[in-house]
């Protein structure tokens, strides 16, 4: 198992939301890899947390990728942020992504949760996917 591939995978990823075009019209170019600092959007997307686990087997090295991604609004309701999560889903879900290095096997949604966070007033909804991924 190799953790190398995550960074490219996570720059595929993140391409292929900046590329979007249902995606920028919901969001615009708020989709970013840290929770952005100063005046905050009040819709945006945030690449966030990753899980890894070996997927090796007799062809070579690889690894799945449990990855985060994280839809923050202060509108009230969730709409406007489950339309962003719905159009996140349709990009991402069995995506051909082109990594730089290793080449992705597979990309599938697994879950997600909406929240309520009141102590910033917004509504966050926290999705996952996950990716196997395989190096050579």
């Amino acid at each position: 198992m190799s953790y190398a591939l995550s960074g490219p995978l996570q720059r595929a990823i993140f391409a292929v939301l900046s590329e979007d075009g249902a995606l920028a019209a919901l969001v615009g170019d708020a989709i970013f890899d840290a929770a952005p600092a100063g005046d905050v959007p009040p819709l945006y997307v945030r690449l966030g947390e990753e899980d890894v686990a070996d997927a090796s087997d007799g062809s070579g090295g690889g690894a799945f990728h449990r990855i985060g991604i994280t839809i923050v609004s202060n509108a009230p309701g969730y709409a406007k942020a489950k339309d962003v999560a719905g159009a996140i889903s349709d990009v991402l879900h069995d995506a051909e992504l082109v990594l730089s290095r290793g080449r992705l096997i597979s990309l599938r949604f697994e879950r997600a949760s909406a929240k309520f966070i009141s102590a910033a007033q917004v509504r966050q909804i926290d999705m996952r996917f996950r990716a196997r991924v395989q190096d050579g």
